[in-house]
C-alpha cells in the first residue's frame, strides 16, 4: 500500500510542502524519551549504590541497558517485520515505562539490574521501530528535513534532562523513576491514539512487502551508512562520555563539574546544525555533507585531544559537536533513500541501528585502553581516524536522493533489485 506521502505528487518541485503531523508526535515522543532518560541518569549509579554494591557494579547497571539495546536490536527489527511498526513502537515504550516504574520499587540490586535490562530490550524496541516510522511518514522530497527534527528531538531531550533530572532527585531517588514511567505511559498512550487511525502507514495487520538486511547490503550507500554510524557511536557517544570527562579533570585540571559544560558543548553545537543540515540535503543530496561532515569531524576530534587549556578546548569541542550535526540527518535520511517508504525495513533499520551502539560499545572500551596505554592525545586521534575512514567510504558511495520529482514517487526501494544504486 502506497502511503500518500509518497504517492502524492502534486507538490512541485522546489516547493516546501507541509509535514504529516505524525512527524510531529514521534519529534514529541523522542522529546519526551530522551528528557526521562536523562533525568534518571545523574541518580542511577547513586541509586545502585544505596544496597551497598560496589561502583563498579554500579556502572554496570547503565552497562547492562545498552548491551540489552544491542542484543535486543536484531529481534526488534524482525518483530517489525511482522507486527509493523507502530505495534512494536508502543510496545517498546510500554516496556521502557513499566520497568523504569519498577526501578523505582526494586528491593535488591538484583531486581534493579533485571528491570533496567528489560528496558534496554524495550529501548531496542523502541529505537528500531521509531526510526522504521519515521521512513514511512517522511515524504521522499523531505527526509532529510524529518531526520533533522527527529534527531533534534533526541539531543534537545538528552541536553535538559539532566537538568530536570538534578531538581527532581530532591524528592529522593526514586522519584525520578516514577516521573520517567509515568511520563511513557502518557507518551504511549497519545501516540497509540494519534497512530490508530493514520492514513500515512498501512495498518499494521494488513500484509505488505518487506525489504531484507540481505537486499540493502548490496547498496554500497547503505554499507557506507553501516560503518558511519559505528563512527558515530565510537566518537559521539563511545569517546565523549568515556573520556572526555576524564580529559577535562586530569589533563585541563579542571573539577568534575566543568565536565558537565564539555559535553553541553558538543551537544549544542550539534543541535545548532543539524535541523538546517537535515534541509539542505533535501536540495544537495546527502553524500556531499555526509563526506563534509565527517572530514570536519574528524579533524576536530583530534584537535580536542590536542587542546591544553579549557576556552580552547570548549571551542573545539563545539565544532567537533557540530560537524556531527552536519552527517547525523543525511546519514539517517540516506538509509531512508534506500529502505523507501514502501515496504517494512526492519532488519535494515535494526542493523544500522546496532552499529551505533555496537561503536559505542566498543569505542568506550577502546579508548580507556589507548589512554591509559599511551596518552589521551592518542585515543582521540584514534577516534578522529575512524571518522575519516567513513567519510572515505561514502567518497566510493553513490548519492541516494533522488535528482527529479518523478523519482520521488518509486514504488520500490533502491536496492539492486529494483535498478540498481542512484547514479
Amino acid at each position: 500500500m502506497s502511503s500518500p506521502a509518497e504517492g502524492d505528487c502534486s507538490t512541485p518541485p522546489g516547493a516546501k510542502q507541509s509535514l504529516p503531523r505524525e512527524v510531529w508526535l514521534l519529534v514529541a515522543a523522542n522529546v519526551v524519551v530522551a528528557l526521562g532518560y536523562g533525568v534518571v541518569a545523574p541518580v542511577l549509579p547513586q541509586f545502585a549504590r544505596h544496597f551497598g554494591v560496589s561502583i563498579s557494579a554500579a556502572t554496570f547497571v547503565i552497562t547492562a541497558f545498552a548491551v540489552m539495546r544491542l542484543v535486543g536490536a536484531p529481534g526488534a527489527g524482525l518483530l517489525v517485520q511482522r507486527l509493523g511498526e507502530r505495534r512494536v513502537y508502543i510496545s517498546g515504550l510500554l516496556i521502557v515505562a513499566l520497568s523504569t516504574g519498577a526501578c523505582a520499587f526494586a528491593q535488591s540490586y538484583w531486581q534493579l539490574l533485571l528491570f533496567r535490562s528489560l528496558g534496554g530490550l524495550g529501548s531496542a524496541m523502541f529505537t528500531v521501530s521509531s526510526l522504521g516510522l519515521m521512513i514511512r511518514i517522511s515524504p521522499p522530497d523531505a527526509r532529510g528535513r524529518v531526520a533533522g527534527l527527529f534527531s533534534s528531538g533526541f539531543l534537545f531531550g538528552s541536553v535538559a534532562g539532566p537538568v530536570l533530572g538534578s531538581l527532581t532527585a530532591g524528592f529522593g531517588l526514586s522519584a525520578p523513576f516514577v516521573i520517567y514511567g509515568a511520563a511513557l505511559l502518557v507518551a504511549a498512550t497519545v501516540v497509540f491514539v494519534s497512530l490508530r487511525h493514520s492514513t500515512v502507514v498501512a495498518p499494521d495487520d494488513q500484509p505488505g512487502d518487506s525489504v531484507s538486511v540481505r537486499t540493502v547490503l548490496r547498496h554500497r550507500a547503505y554499507r557506507a551508512a553501516l560503518f558511519s554510524n559505528f563512527a558515530t557511536g565510537w566518537a559521539a557517544f563511545g569517546l565523549r562520555i568515556a573520556l572526555v570527562p576524564l580529559f577535562v579533570v586530569e589533563v585541563l585540571g579542571r573539577g568534575a563539574g566543568v565536565a558537565g559544560f564539555a559535553l553541553a558543548a558538543f551537544a549544542v553545537g550539534n543541535i545548532s546544525v543539524v535541523i538546517p543540515s537535515g534541509h539542505l540535503s533535501d536540495r544537495v543530496g546527502r553524500r556531499k555533507l555526509l563526506i563534509f561532515g565527517l572530514t570536519a569531524a574528524a579533524a576536530a576530534t583530534a584537535v580536542v585531544g590536542l587542546t591544553t587549556s579549557l576556552p580552547m578546548f570548549l571551542v573545539a569541542a563545539y565544532v567537533a559537536g557540530a560537524s556531527t550535526g552536519v552527517f547525523v540527518a543525511p546519514q539517517q535520511a540516506a538509509v531512508a533513500d534506500v529502505v523507501g517508504n514502501k515496504s517494512r525495513g526492519g532488519t535494515a533499520v535494526a542493523t544500522f541501528q546496532m552499529m551505533a551502539d555496537f561503536g559505542s560499545i566498543v569505542g568506550s572500551l577502546a579508548v580507556g585502553q589507548i589512554a591509559q596505554r599511551a596518552s589521551f592525545g592518542s585515543a582521540f586521534l584514534v577516534s578522529g581516524v575512524i571518522l575519516a575512514l567513513a567519510a572515505v567510504g561514502w567518497m566510493f558511495a553513490p548519492e541516494t536522493r533522488q535528482r527529479t520529482f518523478a523519482e520521488h514517487t518509486e514504488a520500490r526501494p533502491l536496492g539492486p533489485e529494483a535498478g540498481g544504486e542512484v547514479p
